[in-house]
Protein backbone atom coordinates (compact mmCIF):
# COMPACT_ATOMS: atom_id res chain seq x y z
CA UNK A 1 0.00 0.00 0.00
CA UNK A 2 1.11 3.52 -0.41
CA UNK A 3 1.93 4.64 3.10
CA UNK A 4 3.65 7.93 3.70
CA UNK A 5 6.57 7.85 6.14
CA UNK A 6 6.36 11.60 6.56
CA UNK A 7 2.65 11.59 7.30
CA UNK A 8 3.19 12.04 11.03
CA UNK A 9 4.96 15.35 10.50
CA UNK A 10 2.69 18.37 10.72
CA UNK A 11 3.23 20.32 7.54
CA UNK A 12 2.08 23.68 6.27
CA UNK A 13 -1.14 23.47 4.26
CA UNK A 14 -0.21 24.51 0.78
CA UNK A 15 -0.73 23.51 -2.78
CA UNK A 16 2.25 21.55 -4.06
CA UNK A 17 3.22 21.46 -7.71
CA UNK A 18 2.87 17.98 -9.17
CA UNK A 19 6.59 17.23 -9.56
CA UNK A 20 7.16 18.13 -5.91
CA UNK A 21 4.18 16.02 -4.83
CA UNK A 22 5.61 13.08 -6.75
CA UNK A 23 9.13 13.56 -5.37
CA UNK A 24 7.91 13.63 -1.78
CA UNK A 25 5.72 10.61 -2.44
CA UNK A 26 8.51 8.51 -3.97
CA UNK A 27 11.03 9.66 -1.35
CA UNK A 28 8.76 8.25 1.33
CA UNK A 29 9.35 4.77 -0.14
CA UNK A 30 13.14 4.97 0.08
CA UNK A 31 13.28 3.85 3.71
CA UNK A 32 13.20 0.25 4.96
CA UNK A 33 10.40 0.81 7.51
CA UNK A 34 7.57 1.14 5.04
CA UNK A 35 8.62 -1.99 3.13
CA UNK A 36 9.05 -3.95 6.36
CA UNK A 37 5.51 -2.96 7.34
CA UNK A 38 4.07 -4.08 4.01
CA UNK A 39 5.92 -7.40 3.75
CA UNK A 40 5.18 -8.16 7.42
CA UNK A 41 1.46 -7.68 6.73
CA UNK A 42 0.72 -11.39 6.30
CA UNK A 43 -2.89 -10.84 5.20
CA UNK A 44 -1.72 -8.57 2.38
CA UNK A 45 1.37 -10.44 1.21
CA UNK A 46 -0.16 -13.90 1.47
CA UNK A 47 -3.31 -12.82 -0.43
CA UNK A 48 -1.14 -11.71 -3.36
CA UNK A 49 1.01 -14.85 -3.21
CA UNK A 50 -2.08 -17.09 -3.15
CA UNK A 51 -3.73 -15.16 -5.99
CA UNK A 52 -0.62 -15.35 -8.17
CA UNK A 53 -0.20 -19.11 -7.66
CA UNK A 54 -3.92 -19.74 -8.26
CA UNK A 55 -3.49 -17.99 -11.62
CA UNK A 56 -0.46 -20.05 -12.67
CA UNK A 57 -2.22 -21.19 -15.86
CA UNK A 58 -2.62 -17.57 -17.02
CA UNK A 59 0.86 -16.50 -15.87
CA UNK A 60 3.02 -19.42 -17.05
CA UNK A 61 5.02 -18.54 -20.15
CA UNK A 62 3.63 -15.01 -20.31
CA UNK A 63 4.85 -11.44 -19.76
CA UNK A 64 3.87 -9.66 -16.53
CA UNK A 65 4.03 -6.01 -15.47
CA UNK A 66 4.36 -5.22 -11.75
CA UNK A 67 3.33 -1.57 -11.24
CA UNK A 68 5.08 0.01 -8.24
CA UNK A 69 7.12 -3.12 -7.54
CA UNK A 70 8.79 -1.91 -4.33
CA UNK A 71 11.10 -4.68 -3.08
CA UNK A 72 10.01 -6.87 -5.99
CA UNK A 73 8.27 -9.55 -3.93
CA UNK A 74 5.21 -9.77 -6.21
CA UNK A 75 7.47 -9.93 -9.28
CA UNK A 76 9.35 -12.85 -7.73
CA UNK A 77 6.06 -14.62 -6.93
CA UNK A 78 5.17 -14.26 -10.63
CA UNK A 79 8.55 -15.69 -11.68
CA UNK A 80 8.00 -18.61 -9.30
CA UNK A 81 4.56 -19.11 -10.91
CA UNK A 82 6.25 -19.59 -14.30
CA UNK A 83 6.16 -16.15 -15.94
CA UNK A 84 8.40 -15.81 -19.01
CA UNK A 85 9.23 -12.16 -18.33
CA UNK A 86 8.37 -9.84 -15.46
CA UNK A 87 8.85 -6.08 -15.74
CA UNK A 88 9.17 -4.72 -12.19
CA UNK A 89 8.59 -0.98 -12.55
CA UNK A 90 9.55 1.10 -9.51
CA UNK A 91 10.14 4.87 -9.36
CA UNK A 92 11.72 5.00 -5.91
CA UNK A 93 15.34 4.19 -4.99
CA UNK A 94 14.19 0.93 -3.37
CA UNK A 95 14.53 -0.37 -6.96
CA UNK A 96 18.25 -0.85 -6.19
CA UNK A 97 17.37 -3.21 -3.33
CA UNK A 98 14.80 -4.95 -5.56
CA UNK A 99 17.56 -5.74 -8.06
CA UNK A 100 19.66 -7.30 -5.29
CA UNK A 101 16.70 -9.35 -4.04
CA UNK A 102 15.96 -10.56 -7.58
CA UNK A 103 19.59 -11.71 -8.02
CA UNK A 104 19.62 -13.25 -4.55
CA UNK A 105 16.60 -15.36 -5.58
CA UNK A 106 18.24 -16.28 -8.92
CA UNK A 107 15.40 -14.97 -11.08
CA UNK A 108 17.32 -12.13 -12.79
CA UNK A 109 16.84 -13.88 -16.16
CA UNK A 110 13.07 -13.46 -15.73
CA UNK A 111 12.56 -10.35 -13.59
CA UNK A 112 13.80 -7.06 -15.00
CA UNK A 113 13.71 -4.17 -12.53
CA UNK A 114 13.02 -0.90 -14.36
CA UNK A 115 13.60 2.35 -12.48
CA UNK A 116 11.04 5.01 -13.33
CA UNK A 117 7.34 5.76 -13.29
CA UNK A 118 5.06 3.53 -15.34
CA UNK A 119 3.98 6.66 -17.24
CA UNK A 120 7.53 7.27 -18.51
CA UNK A 121 9.18 3.83 -18.90
CA UNK A 122 9.33 2.00 -22.21
CA UNK A 123 8.74 -1.76 -22.15
CA UNK A 124 10.06 -4.00 -24.93
CA UNK A 125 6.66 -5.72 -25.32
CA UNK A 126 3.04 -5.69 -24.23
CA UNK A 127 2.04 -7.92 -21.31
CA UNK A 128 -0.71 -10.46 -20.61
CA UNK A 129 -0.80 -9.79 -16.85
CA UNK A 130 -0.64 -6.71 -14.61
CA UNK A 131 -0.10 -7.14 -10.88
CA UNK A 132 0.02 -4.22 -8.47
CA UNK A 133 -0.42 -3.48 -4.81
CA UNK A 134 -1.75 0.03 -5.28
CA UNK A 135 -4.22 0.44 -2.41
CA UNK A 136 -3.78 3.31 0.05
CA UNK A 137 -5.58 4.38 3.20
CA UNK A 138 -9.34 4.47 2.54
CA UNK A 139 -8.37 2.68 -0.72
CA UNK A 140 -7.77 5.79 -2.83
CA UNK A 141 -5.37 7.90 -0.73
CA UNK A 142 -2.25 8.59 -2.85
CA UNK A 143 -4.10 7.77 -6.10
CA UNK A 144 -1.64 5.13 -7.34
CA UNK A 145 -4.59 3.48 -9.07
CA UNK A 146 -4.23 6.09 -11.83
CA UNK A 147 -0.85 4.56 -12.70
CA UNK A 148 -2.33 1.06 -12.85
CA UNK A 149 -5.03 2.27 -15.24
CA UNK A 150 -2.39 4.01 -17.38
CA UNK A 151 -0.44 0.75 -17.52
CA UNK A 152 -3.61 -1.18 -18.40
CA UNK A 153 -4.44 1.14 -21.29
CA UNK A 154 -0.89 1.27 -22.67
CA UNK A 155 0.69 -2.11 -21.97
CA UNK A 156 -1.97 -4.77 -21.29
CA UNK A 157 -3.04 -6.96 -24.20
CA UNK A 158 -6.81 -7.21 -24.82
CA UNK A 159 -8.42 -9.69 -22.42
CA UNK A 160 -5.36 -9.61 -20.15
CA UNK A 161 -5.42 -10.38 -16.43
CA UNK A 162 -5.31 -7.69 -13.71
CA UNK A 163 -4.53 -8.72 -10.12
CA UNK A 164 -6.57 -7.62 -8.21
CA UNK A 165 -9.45 -6.98 -10.63
CA UNK A 166 -12.08 -5.37 -8.40
CA UNK A 167 -12.23 -3.05 -5.39
CA UNK A 168 -15.20 -2.25 -3.14
CA UNK A 169 -15.71 0.45 -0.52
CA UNK A 170 -17.84 0.06 2.60
CA UNK A 171 -19.10 2.33 5.38
CA UNK A 172 -20.61 1.60 8.78
CA UNK A 173 -21.51 3.76 11.81
CA UNK A 174 -19.39 3.09 14.90
CA UNK A 175 -19.12 4.13 18.52
CA UNK A 176 -15.62 5.04 19.68
CA UNK A 177 -15.75 5.04 23.50
CA UNK A 178 -12.11 6.15 23.82
CA UNK A 179 -12.91 9.51 22.22
CA UNK A 180 -15.83 10.14 24.58
CA UNK A 181 -13.59 9.17 27.54
CA UNK A 182 -10.98 11.70 26.38
CA UNK A 183 -13.60 14.45 26.23
CA UNK A 184 -15.00 13.51 29.65
CA UNK A 185 -11.48 13.47 31.14
CA UNK A 186 -11.52 17.27 31.52
CA UNK A 187 -14.50 16.98 33.89
CA UNK A 188 -12.50 14.66 36.17
CA UNK A 189 -9.55 17.00 36.76
CA UNK A 190 -11.29 18.93 39.54
CA UNK A 191 -11.83 15.78 41.62
CA UNK A 192 -8.21 14.76 41.11
CA UNK A 193 -6.39 18.05 41.55
CA UNK A 194 -8.91 20.67 42.75
CA UNK A 195 -8.76 22.68 39.52
CA UNK A 196 -11.89 22.87 37.36
CA UNK A 197 -10.86 22.29 33.73
CA UNK A 198 -14.27 21.31 32.35
CA UNK A 199 -14.11 24.32 29.99
CA UNK A 200 -11.33 22.43 28.13
CA UNK A 201 -13.89 19.91 26.87
CA UNK A 202 -15.04 22.13 23.97
CA UNK A 203 -11.45 22.79 22.92
CA UNK A 204 -10.70 19.05 23.12
CA UNK A 205 -13.78 18.31 21.02
CA UNK A 206 -12.56 20.67 18.27
CA UNK A 207 -9.10 19.08 18.35
CA UNK A 208 -10.24 15.45 18.37
CA UNK A 209 -13.43 15.60 16.32
CA UNK A 210 -11.86 17.55 13.50
CA UNK A 211 -11.95 16.93 9.76
CA UNK A 212 -8.96 14.56 9.69
CA UNK A 213 -9.33 11.02 8.44
CA UNK A 214 -7.98 8.99 11.35
CA UNK A 215 -6.29 5.71 10.42
CA UNK A 216 -6.84 3.31 13.31
CA UNK A 217 -8.09 -0.17 14.21
CA UNK A 218 -11.81 -0.35 14.90
CA UNK A 219 -12.92 -3.01 17.39
CA UNK A 220 -15.75 -5.25 16.19
CA UNK A 221 -17.72 -4.49 19.38
CA UNK A 222 -17.78 -0.79 18.40
CA UNK A 223 -19.37 -1.44 14.98
CA UNK A 224 -23.06 -0.51 15.17
CA UNK A 225 -24.53 -2.05 12.01
CA UNK A 226 -23.89 -4.31 9.07
CA UNK A 227 -21.62 -2.51 6.59
CA UNK A 228 -23.05 -0.87 3.48
CA UNK A 229 -21.18 -1.00 0.18
CA UNK A 230 -21.23 2.43 -1.46
CA UNK A 231 -18.84 1.99 -4.41
CA UNK A 232 -17.34 -0.69 -6.62
CA UNK A 233 -14.46 -0.31 -9.07
CA UNK A 234 -13.89 -2.78 -11.91
CA UNK A 235 -10.20 -2.41 -12.78
CA UNK A 236 -10.81 -3.81 -16.25
CA UNK A 237 -13.01 -0.88 -17.22
CA UNK A 238 -12.86 2.00 -14.69
CA UNK A 239 -11.41 5.25 -16.05
CA UNK A 240 -9.20 7.92 -14.49
CA UNK A 241 -12.04 10.38 -15.05
CA UNK A 242 -14.38 8.22 -12.96
CA UNK A 243 -11.85 8.27 -10.10
CA UNK A 244 -12.29 12.03 -9.86
CA UNK A 245 -15.53 11.34 -7.99
CA UNK A 246 -16.17 7.93 -6.49
CA UNK A 247 -19.51 8.04 -4.78
CA UNK A 248 -22.61 6.14 -3.79
CA UNK A 249 -25.51 5.99 -1.35
CA UNK A 250 -25.59 3.89 1.81
CA UNK A 251 -28.15 2.61 4.28
CA UNK A 252 -27.36 0.96 7.62
CA UNK A 253 -29.68 -0.16 10.42
CA UNK A 254 -28.46 -0.03 14.02
CA UNK A 255 -27.94 -3.24 15.96
CA UNK A 256 -29.11 -1.69 19.27
CA UNK A 257 -28.97 1.30 21.61
CA UNK A 258 -25.71 3.22 21.28
CA UNK A 259 -24.19 6.60 20.46
CA UNK A 260 -22.88 6.97 16.90
CA UNK A 261 -19.84 9.24 16.99
CA UNK A 262 -18.00 8.22 13.83
CA UNK A 263 -18.14 6.39 10.54
CA UNK A 264 -15.70 3.66 9.60
CA UNK A 265 -14.69 3.32 5.93
CA UNK A 266 -12.84 0.25 4.70
CA UNK A 267 -12.22 -1.62 1.45
CA UNK A 268 -11.87 -5.04 -0.08
CA UNK A 269 -10.08 -6.09 -3.26
CA UNK A 270 -10.93 -9.25 -5.19
CA UNK A 271 -8.61 -11.47 -7.23
CA UNK A 272 -10.09 -13.56 -10.05
CA UNK A 273 -9.27 -17.25 -9.69
CA UNK A 274 -10.31 -19.27 -12.76
CA UNK A 275 -11.62 -22.75 -12.05
CA UNK A 276 -12.09 -21.99 -8.36
CA UNK A 277 -15.71 -21.51 -7.22
CA UNK A 278 -14.78 -18.90 -4.63
CA UNK A 279 -12.91 -15.73 -5.52
CA UNK A 280 -10.04 -14.59 -3.32
CA UNK A 281 -10.81 -11.45 -1.28
CA UNK A 282 -8.36 -9.28 0.63
CA UNK A 283 -10.48 -7.46 3.20
CA UNK A 284 -9.65 -4.60 5.56
CA UNK A 285 -12.93 -5.01 7.47
CA UNK A 286 -12.86 -4.60 11.28
CA UNK A 287 -14.27 -8.15 11.47
CA UNK A 288 -11.28 -9.61 9.59
CA UNK A 289 -7.65 -10.06 10.71
CA UNK A 290 -5.92 -6.69 10.94
CA UNK A 291 -3.90 -5.30 8.04
CA UNK A 292 -1.51 -2.35 8.00
CA UNK A 293 -4.28 -0.30 6.32
CA UNK A 294 -6.40 -0.66 9.47
CA UNK A 295 -9.59 1.40 8.88
CA UNK A 296 -10.38 5.02 8.06
CA UNK A 297 -12.35 6.66 10.88
CA UNK A 298 -14.40 9.82 10.29
CA UNK A 299 -15.45 11.54 13.55
CA UNK A 300 -18.79 13.32 13.72
CA UNK A 301 -18.93 16.70 15.47
CA UNK A 302 -21.27 15.32 18.13
CA UNK A 303 -22.62 11.83 18.94
CA UNK A 304 -26.12 10.80 17.88
CA UNK A 305 -28.14 8.28 19.92
CA UNK A 306 -29.63 5.32 18.08
CA UNK A 307 -31.80 2.37 19.09
CA UNK A 308 -32.30 -0.98 17.40
CA UNK A 309 -33.13 -0.66 13.68
CA UNK A 310 -32.59 3.14 13.61
CA UNK A 311 -31.72 3.84 9.95
CA UNK A 312 -28.47 5.66 9.19
CA UNK A 313 -28.57 6.73 5.56
CA UNK A 314 -26.67 9.05 3.24
CA UNK A 315 -24.10 9.35 0.49
CA UNK A 316 -20.31 9.18 0.45
CA UNK A 317 -18.21 10.96 -2.15
CA UNK A 318 -14.43 10.53 -2.47
CA UNK A 319 -12.37 12.85 -4.64
CA UNK A 320 -8.77 14.12 -4.97
CA UNK A 321 -7.80 17.10 -2.81
CA UNK A 322 -7.16 20.43 -4.53
CA UNK A 323 -3.91 20.80 -2.53
CA UNK A 324 -2.46 17.51 -3.75
CA UNK A 325 -3.89 15.10 -6.31
CA UNK A 326 -2.40 12.25 -4.29
CA UNK A 327 -4.55 13.14 -1.26
CA UNK A 328 -8.12 11.94 -0.91
CA UNK A 329 -11.08 13.86 0.50
CA UNK A 330 -14.19 12.11 1.79
CA UNK A 331 -17.51 13.98 1.92
CA UNK A 332 -20.37 12.37 3.84
CA UNK A 333 -24.01 13.47 3.85
CA UNK A 334 -25.79 11.50 6.56
CA UNK A 335 -29.17 11.26 8.25
CA UNK A 336 -29.69 9.41 11.52
CA UNK A 337 -33.32 8.40 12.13
CA UNK A 338 -35.61 11.42 11.87
CA UNK A 339 -32.85 13.99 12.41
CA UNK A 340 -32.05 16.48 9.68
CA UNK A 341 -29.29 15.66 7.20
CA UNK A 342 -25.73 16.59 8.27
CA UNK A 343 -22.67 17.01 6.08
CA UNK A 344 -18.95 16.81 6.80
CA UNK A 345 -15.84 16.68 4.64
CA UNK A 346 -12.69 14.86 5.77
CA UNK A 347 -9.13 14.59 4.51
CA UNK A 348 -5.87 12.84 5.44
CA UNK A 349 -3.73 15.24 7.53
CA UNK A 350 -1.11 17.17 5.56
CA UNK A 351 2.03 15.03 5.53
CA UNK A 352 4.46 17.45 3.91
CA UNK A 353 7.39 17.86 6.34
CA UNK A 354 8.51 21.45 6.97
CA UNK A 355 12.14 20.27 6.80
CA UNK A 356 11.73 19.79 3.05
CA UNK A 357 9.99 23.09 2.34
Amino acid sequence: SRKLCAMSHAGKKRKLDKSRQDRLYFDSYSDVTIHEEMIADHVRTNAYRTAIFRNTELIRGRAVLDVGAGTGVLSIFCAQAGARRVFAVEACSIAEQAEEIVKHNKVEDIVQVIRGTVETVDLPEKVEVIVSEWMGYALLHESMLNSVLYARDKWLKPGGLILPSRAELYITPISDPVVEDRLFFWYTVKDQYGVDMSCMSDFARKCIKNTDITVSSVAVKDVLSHPARFAELDLNSVTVEELRSVKGPFRCESFGSAAVNAFCVYFTVTFPCPGVPQTLVLSTSPSQPETHWKQAVLYLDSPVEVVQDTPVTGEVRMYPSEDSARHICVHVDYTVGQQKTQSKTFSIPDWTPDTQS
